[in-house]
């Protein structure tokens, strides 16, 4: 007697190779950052129909199911990448140099080099930020005078109003105060009136850039636009340093620089935001040793230059492998 596996793959052989593929697909919920691959067997057995999505998995095992298998997108250290990149950046001499990037779009970050600079006139950006906070802990609008301050403070990093609004929001104590809120953990406010010698680290300026150009802020919108405002408006004499990352003029920065009388090496230093094919980076490049200004300027924009590419070449190699499906015969 004929078995009943046999009749049905000899039923099976007589069906037309045009058929109805039947598939279901179960979606159980969400994954991070995991990639789904979809793949639909008709029942020939002939043909496999994928497809792609943020849904996690579901699988048949019979003929004519639908298998969905997830497949976790690959990590990428982009600590490892940035220092990686940075071996091809010549530091001379007795120079030392630290980079904080971040893709305000995919939130991938990276930092290279954890010490502490002199923040020379980059400092500017900190006391109006604190200024602003305290304007608005106080419910008030900032004064004519200080608008005026501000504005020749940032756009041509005017000494003097830097002062001025120094001592109105309380020297380093009121920095100091401003940047706890704001997430600042190694920056410290020069002693008495030497608010260029405020120390920090390239990770906290990235931090305060967040304050400035994200979202999620201490600062009200009116007073991050306020601020981004004056950081586009640089006096064309200083529109250097990060700005060399970003495509045309699609920038908003404050440079310092400041040659120290004990050794005559320069602090070079570039804090903003950069537009790169279509995405926002903010980036914080800190160097000091420079032989000349010249010279760190040179520095500062290659490493603001390097950094920028290492974090969105890792960021397109992290989607190009999500997106490859794989096929199983």
């Amino acid at each position: 007697m004929e078995s009943s596996r046999a009749r049905r793959a000899r039923s099976s052989r007589r069906r037309p190779l045009l058929y109805t593929a039947l598939a279901t697909v179960a979606v159980l919920g969400a994954t991070a950052g995991g990639t789904v691959y979809v793949k639909a067997q008709a029942h020939s057995g002939t043909s496999v129909v994928s497809s792609s999505s943020a849904t996690p998995s579901a699988s048949g095992t019979e003929s004519g199911k639908v298998s969905v298998e997830t497949v976790a997108a690959p990590e990428v250290d982009h600590d490892a990448l940035l220092a990686s990149a940075m071996k091809s950046v010549t530091v001379p001499g007795d120079a030392a140099v630290s980079v904080a990037v971040l893709d305000l779009d995919s939130g991938d970050d990276a930092t290279y080099g954890e010490s502490a600079f002199d923040t020379a006139s980059i400092v500017k950006v900190d006391i109006l930020a604190t200024l602003l906070l305290q304007a608005q802990d106080a419910d008030r609008r900032l004064t004519a005078a200080e608008k005026t301050y501000a504005t020749a403070m940032i756009e041509n990093s005017d000494n003097d109003s830097a002062s001025a609004l120094w001592r109105i929001i309380g020297k380093a104590q009121g920095l100091d105060a401003a940047n706890e809120r704001f997430g600042l953990t190694d920056t410290a406010g020069g002693d008495d009136m030497l608010w260029g010698l405020t120390q920090t680290t390239a990770a906290d300026q990235l931090t305060l850039l967040q304050q400035v150009f994200g979202d999620d802020s201490e600062l009200s919108e009116a007073s991050r636009t306020y601020l981004r405002g004056l950081m586009g408006q640089i006096a064309v004499d200083q529109r250097w340093g990060v700005s060399a990352a970003a495509d045309g003029s699609s920038w908003a920065l404050k440079n310092g620089w400041l040659a120290r009388s004990t050794t005559g090496l320069w602090d070079i230093n570039s804090i903003g935001r950069v537009t790169v094919d279509g995405h926002d980076c903010l980036v914080a490049v800190l160097s000091n040793g420079n032989a000349t200004q010249t010279a760190g300027i040179t520095l500062v924009e290659q490493v603001a230059r390097t950094a920028v590419s290492a974090l969105r070449n890792g960021d397109a190699s992290t989607s190009a492998a999500s997106a490859s499906p794989s096929v199983d015969d």
